[in-house]
């Protein structure tokens, strides 16, 4: 096994003779047979060990096993007592999944503290099939395959080629001492719950079952590689960017594309949208019901007539008050330089920008959210409109709407910020200078 562990260290995962690790040990089988194969592959190492006083003596016992331990091999030894059962009560979590928060934080601390190269972990090739299922069991799709990686950042898992048979082998071979955790024998978790009598029974079934559930992983693995590289490129091809972190999808490219749900999925995903949320969003695409609104905590996602439009969800937003010497606006959406020019034949016509008859502006101007109500002229009409009937006709996305604000002048309506400005601000003949709010 020693060949073996050093060829893997040396040609896969590239630990370096010359730098100095952490290792991060229980005192349990897999943790001190990892400490001799480091030992014997010449590769220097710190321990770090946590007593979470979960257990009470046996805990100060595991402990006092790894001090004595290190002490008779010249290895640092560092260990952490966090206060467990509090933490998970204030976090709201579950004892175990406290102690794994409270245990990768400080090894990343002690890390970062020390200098040293990496993180090495004792999860070897049956850890890595519990984890594999229990992710299944949890809904995580295809990524759930994915497992525990050998080498993630600071993360490195030396032992995943082998499996616990062997480790226990070598270790009776070798007469290494370990601790044996009382509640590994316990099946009120799920993983040892799936280690003790699921995966046996599961192994039963056929003398290689293991060998074949490994090598399924292992090509559904290649199969997600492959449908990560078609997904970046389905990404590229068809997700549109707008300003204000806003993404637009035409309805074309996904309505009878194989696989739909899933590309959805993957790019809504970073924005908070769960799996069940992508399956119903797909499909309404196949019956578009214009106007339909999905959310997460972050973002709105609406289904516009063709097309799927992505916007991050408004932030709260207070009235921004322009004095008559303010030189620029800013607003969560887009920042204008505030320019008073002479009249000119020259109009900015783009929507995004106005230009304002100053002398029709009575200070200090008041930029707000539109409400339910407001109405204005618009340019070139005589008649007022509702806000609300305004962006109706211009067909502005549902998803778009709640953030479109409104400039004002002694409570009137002078611009549809980046839409229109109204009737009554136009430049005109009679127009001597300019208010011009121009997007940078």
């Amino acid at each position: 096994m020693v060949d073996t562990f050093i060829r893997h260290i040396r040609n896969k995962i590239k630990l370096d003779t010359q730098a100095r690790y952490l290792l991060a040990c229980s005192g349990g089988l897999d943790s001190m047979v990892l400490a001799h194969l480091l030992l014997a592959a010449e590769i220097n190492f710190e321990i770090a060990h946590v007593n979470f006083q979960l257990r009470g003596n046996e805990s100060e016992e595991d402990e006092a096993f790894i001090r004595h331990w290190g002490n008779t091999k010249g290895i640092e030894i560092h260990v952490h007592k966090p206060a467990t059962k509090a933490y998970a009560q204030d976090q709201q979590v579950s004892t175990q999944m406290a102690a794994r928060a409270l245990r990768y934080a400080w090894f990343e601390e002690l890390r970062k503290a020390r200098n040293l190269q990496g993180i090495l972990l004792a999860h070897h090739q049956d850890d890595q099939i519990e984890t594999i299922f229990l992710n299944l069991l949890r809904g995580t799709g295809i990524e759930g395959i994915y497992g525990m990686a050998e080498r993630r950042n600071w993360l490195i898992r030396p032992l995943l080629p082998f499996s616990r048979q062997e480790i226990a082998a070598y270790a009776k071979t070798e007469e290494i001492s370990w601790r044996e955790d009382s509640t590994n024998a316990q099946t009120d978790y799920k993983r040892n719950k799936l280690r003790h009598i699921s995966l046996p029974a599961l192994y039963e079934v056929a003398e290689d079952s293991k060998a074949n559930l490994l090598t399924s992983f292992s090509r559904l693995k290649d199969t997600g590689r492959a449908f990560s590289a078609l997904f970046d490129n389905w990404v590229k091809d068809n997700i549109k960017e707008e300003d204000g972190g806003i993404s637009r999808l035409d309805l074309n490219s996904i309505r009878l594309v194989s696989g739909a749900a899933s590309l959805l999925y993957f790019w809504l995903r970073p924005f908070g949208f769960n799996s069940d949320q992508a399956h119903e969003i797909h499909s309404h695409c196949i019956s578009p019901q214009s106007g339909k609104l999905f959310g997460s905590t972050t973002h709105l996602l609406n289904l516009d007539r063709e097309s799927l439009i992505l916007a991050p969800k408004p932030r709260p937003f207070s009235s921004v008050i322009i004095s008559t010497d303010a030189i620029e606006l800013n607003l969560p959406e887009a920042q204008y330089e505030l320019l008073k020019i002479d009249r000119t034949d020259q109009v900015d016509r783009t929507k995004q920008n106005a230009m304002l008859d100053l002398d029709q502006l009575q200070f200090p101007l008041e930029v707000r959210t539109w409400q339910e109500g407001d109405r204005f002229v618009p340019l070139g009409m005589k008649q007022e409109k509702k806000i609300s009937d305004f962006l109706i006709d211009l067909k502005v996305p549902v998803v778009l709407k709640p953030g479109v604000k409104v400039l004002l002048s002694e409570g009137r309506i002078a611009w549809v910020i980046g839409f229109r400005i109204a009737d009554w601000a136009k430049s005109t003949a009679a127009t001597r200078k300019l208010l011009y709010f121009k997007k940078r």
